[in-house]
């Protein structure tokens, strides 16, 4: 089926019938309670919505930057879009399951891309002590920390869920922690559905407690700094205020458990078991900028302010407003390099 359409301006004619089209192909094949995936760019397949509203979306916000095969609406390799199949299998399993690139994510987050090129088949067994041959130098000595932990990741991601399954224990972890982070779970109900989990599935590797699952996530980044706070939001304990022990506002202590008078600044193993009243978790900005540009799923649209925007003298971008030229003109190297 041609899909030269998607590209089209989303006011066109041919553009609005393409998406009935798609609509059409959707509610026959991969329709819940007469819903479907939403596939805009807001949504990005993960809610499920009404037919009109699934319309309106595509219109106002377009499709997914990408997604020409329609696989989360029925659409599968034996299957092209050119025709309907109303004995598509009804099971919210086979329409859900993301087909996740956890290789190109790990490449993207430690910036191995260009660097011990592979292919996944020549390594389905590769193996920690394997990794030394890869280190950056090439020449059979120890990767440095960067790349142990990429290695690290990679050997959980060859690691089947279960034997047989399509899924890695990585996959599995990434996906489940994401939805313990959507959903608000608590840390306590988190290791009760793992528990759960193992129980039910003695076959699959699945993590102890949520403790143990960040312990094998945390590795690909972005991570959080703990600043302790006063209680009252008087003060960070930070910079030159790091070993303060109250609030030099309010007087607050910083801990809960003991007395200030009874805290000795230079004990540092005492000051490891005490418990602050307030913490503050920070997420620092520049990580998480060096990240969008690293990131092959996102780099482009980080740049689409000076590769791809229409600058035609209207205010259609951020870019386009005299703030922007103000700033490009005060700093020209930086406004350089897009």
């Amino acid at each position: 089926m041609d899909k030269s359409w998607m590209e089209f301006s989303r006011v066109s004619d041919a553009y609005r019938r393409g998406v009935e089209n798609f609509l059409n192909f959707a509610f026959a094949n991969a329709s819940q309670e007469n819903m479907i995936l939403c596939p805009c760019k807001r949504c990005v397949n993960s809610n499920f919505d009404a037919r009109e509203v699934v319309e309106e979306h595509l219109i106002v916000f377009g499709f997914v930057r990408g997604y020409k095969k329609w696989t989360f609406h029925g659409e599968t390799p034996g299957r092209s879009a050119c025709r309907s199949n109303p004995t598509y299998p009804q099971n919210f399993h086979h329409r859900s399951v993301r087909e996740d690139d956890m290789e190109g994510m790990l490449r993207d987050a430690f910036n191995m891309h260009t660097q011990h090129e592979y292919s996944r088949e020549d390594n389905r067994d590769f193996g920690v002590n394997d990794s030394a041959q890869f280190g950056q130098s090439g020449y059979g000595e120890e990767p440095n920390e960067e790349a142990s932990k990429f290695y690290k990741l990679l050997n959980e991601m060859n690691e089947q869920l279960y034997e047989g399954s399509k899924h890695s224990k990585l996959s599995f972890c990434v996906r489940l922690f994401h939805l313990k982070c959507m959903g608000g779970w608590t840390r306590n109900s988190f290791t009760q559905l793992l528990e759960f989990l193992r129980e039910m599935f003695p076959f699959a590797k699945i993590p102890q407690s949520g403790a143990d699952m960040k312990k094998m996530i945390k590795d690909l980044g972005l991570g959080y700094e703990k600043i302790h706070s006063c209680p009252n939001d008087c003060m960070l304990y930070w910079g030159d205020r790091t070993n303060q022990e109250s609030c030099h506002v309010c007087g607050q202590s910083r801990w809960t458990n003991r007395d200030v008078e009874n805290v000795n600044a230079d004990e540092v193993e005492t000051r490891s078991r005490l418990k602050p009243v307030k913490v503050l978790r920070y997420f620092p900005l520049i990580p998480r900028l060096q990240r969008l540009f690293m990131s092959s799923k996102t780099a482009e649209s980080m740049r689409w302010h000076h590769d791809g925007r229409t600058d035609d003298g209207l205010l259609r971008h951020p870019a386009d407003c005299l703030a922007w030229k103000s700033f490009d003109q005060k700093y020209p190297s930086f406004a350089g390099d897009p």
